[in-house]
This record gives structure tokens, sequence and C-alpha cells, in this order.
């Protein structure tokens, strides 16, 4: 059997595949099992930032895989505190607590609310999310995102979630009650299609939080670590939240994820209340760490912002595209017929990678090294789909 005729044998049957399977990595470019060559604008969905294979990522993870891989929490190693003390520095948070996936980030954010709200006295404590975000696939992450694609086949959900539209500064202030804990935001939401909260709905959301003494959540996942052209998306705002979640693009590949806290909700869980076995693991924080050193080193947040922009501005000039959303490397294209997911495909079979998400959006999260000459091949390729013309949308 080929790969991909095992991968439907013997995997369950959870993921849309493409029909390609992938064996070689170089910076942008990837490479299939015949030998075609194609330019990533997904890398991995927002997770090989630095590209595929990049020399000092690869440096470190051979060299630390020859060193030491894993202890357990129930000691210390050098990687875990070393990243721990990088993160605060780059966030402005106090502790971190470093786990292995984006999901497990957000569920120690919820932990961490909830405990909040019970050491507060709220008995049963509530969290307000936004509508179209997306925190992740695991029970708690999911009971998050008011998505019922996603949650009706897992119900009973976690309760204490109350949902507010994105942006509508007026029902945040109304959803506050004397059992919220804490507001949960995605500075940008990138599954729903790449959808920015407006700087006056993230300030008032601290205001109301410091108002109320409530938690202000980050959830970062996929628009930190760069991306966006700082840090943390939040960050363009000059909004410091009480709590981060970061994973992704944060080890470039090496599956990692943080809750980072600072002041009170540094403190809330203690000895024995949250754990994870294999994070922290010295051999995903020392790569981390080599990632964090490339993006300052290599100006990788100043190169998003740029080549970001210039590839915003030639998408708006492709027919058929009508909105163009996004900040930096992450950018939502979207169509005026809901012909995405055709696109996605025609795209793939020229050699282009990107995602469809629902019937009329294309999102782009390339890896940070992008040029702009790669920008400039991904919009002659949508060029020449002729996306105006009717008979290519019907």
């Amino acid at each position: 059997m080929n790969p991909l005729e095992l991968d439907s044998t013997y995997v369950m049957n959870t993921y849309r595949r493409q029909p390609v399977c992938f064996v070689k990595g170089q910076g942008t470019r990837l490479w299939d099992t015949n030998g075609k060559e194609y330019i990533d604008f997904l890398a991995g969905v927002a997770v090989c930032g630095l590209g595929h294979c990049h020399p000092a990522v690869t440096k470190t993870i051979q060299e630390q895989a020859g060193k030491l891989i894993h202890t357990s929490n129930v000691f210390v190693n050098e990687g875990g505190p070393a990243l721990a003390k990088e993160l605060t520095r780059l966030t402005g948070m106090d502790k971190a607590f470093l786990a292995n996936t984006g999901a497990e980030a957000v569920e120690t954010a919820i932990k961490l609310a909830k405990k909040y709200g019970r050491d507060k006295g709220i008995a049963r404590p509530e969290i307000i999310v936004m509508a179209g975000g997306f925190h992740g696939r695991t029970l708690g992450a999911l009971s998050a995102t008011m998505n019922p694609i996603y949650q009706e086949p897992f119900k009973p959900l976690l309760e204490g979630f109350i949902t507010v539209p994105r942006n509508d500064v007026h029902a945040l202030e109304q959803a506050i009650s004397p059992s919220t804990c804490a507001i949960l935001v995605e500075p940008i939401q990138g599954e729903t299609g790449v959808h920015i909260l407006t700087s006056e709905f993230l300030l008032r959301a601290r205001d109301l939080a410091d108002q109320h003494g409530l938690l202000l959540i980050a959830d970062e996942i996929q628009g930190g670590a760069g991306r966006t052209g700082k840090f943390l998306a939040i960050q363009h705002v000059g909004v410091v939240p009480d709590v981060v979640t970061l994973a992704k693009g944060l080890a470039n590949g090496i599956p990692i994820g943080v809750c980072l806290a600072r002041g009170v909700a540094a403190e809330v869980l203690g000895l024995g209340q949250h754990g994870s076995t294999f994070g922290g693991n010295p051999f995903a924080c020392t790569v981390a760490l080599t990632v964090l050193k490339v993006i300052e080193e290599e100006h990788i947040e100043a190169n998003a912002t740029d080549v970001g922009n210039y590839l915003m501005s030639a998408l708006r000039t492709v027919e058929g595209v009508i909105e163009v959303r996004g900040k930096g490397l992450m950018i939502g294209a979207q169509l005026a017929k809901p012909v995405a997911v055709k696109v996605a495909a025609e795209l793939l079979e020229k050699g282009f990678l990107v995602v469809a998400v629902g019937d009329s959006v294309i999102r782009l999260l390339p890896p940070l090294i992008l040029k702009r000459e790669e920008c400039d091949l991904l919009v002659a390729a949508f060029n020449s789909l002729k996306l105006a013309k009717e008979e290519v949308l019907a």
C-alpha cells in the first residue's frame, strides 16, 4: 500500500485529506512523493513560521535529541525555565505553564479562570467568549468554541460559557454578571476566515476586566509568535492581557503549548492542581528557544509586516476577490461566490498550498520568511483561475 492507502485504511477518518503526501520540505517549499514542488502558503496551519527545515532549528533538534529529550516534571531541566523566562519578557507576563498543544494551553487557561472565580466566591464561574472564536477540540476548549458543527456531536459540554458577538461592545457590557470570571478573546479569529477584533472592543474589554475584577485571556495560538508582525496580535492594540495562550509557531513543528499569566492570575494554580506528562520537556523547549532567537535575529516580524502588506494589496487586485482581511501573514481572502473549496483544489494542482474556510474564504498562513516574489507567483495563479468569469464561479 502507498501512504494514501495506508492512511485511508488504518487512520481514523477525522480529516478531509487532500490527495497529496509530502516527503520533503525546505524553506517555503514542499515536495510530494512524485517529486512535484509546491509553495507553502499554509505552513502546517500557522506552525512552521520559519519555514521547513530551518538550519538553526534543525541543528538544535539534532543536538538536543542526542543530549536529552525527557525527564518528567518531577525534576527541573534547563530548557523549560529558560523558555518560560524568555516568553515572559516577550509577552509582559510573569509565569508560564508549559504544555504540548494549543488546546492544552486553553484548557489550562480555562481551569485557571474557573479557579480564579471560585477563589473569589463565585459558585458557578462563567467565561465570556466571542462568536466565531475557535479554541481547540478537547472537551473544555470545545465548550468555549461556539460553533454547532464542532459542538453538537459531543454534548453535553462544559457549562459556564457566555457568547457575545465579536466587536459588539454593548453586548459585552451587558453579558457581565456577578458570575463572570473572565473574558476570552482571539485578537484575530482565524478559523472563521480571519476576522480582527477592533481596538475599541479590545480596549473596552480590558477596561471592563479591570472594573469588574475579571481576567482578560488572549488566545494567541494562531496569531502569536510573530505571525501578525508583533509577537502577540494583541500588542498591536497596546492591551496587556492577564493570561496568554501560545502554541503553533512557537517551536516550528515540534509540539508545544504554553499558558502564561501575570499578577494574581500567575498564582492561581497551586501544587497538584494541574500537570502535563510531556509539557516542558527539554527537547521542545530548547527548540522553541532557538525559534525565538531566530525570530529576533532575522527580523521575522518585520518581514511578516512587509510581505503581508504586499500580499494583501496584491490580492485586492484579483477579480473575484471582494475583500482581504488580516494583519501580517495571517490573511483571509473573501471570494465573491462560494467556490473556496474548488479554488483551493485548483491552486493545489498548480503547486500552491492554501486552505478553504467555509464556502467563500481562502486563508493564507505562509511561513514568515515568505518573499514578495512568491506572493507574485500566488497572485498570478489566482488570476489564472479567472474567478470573475461566471462559468468558473458556477
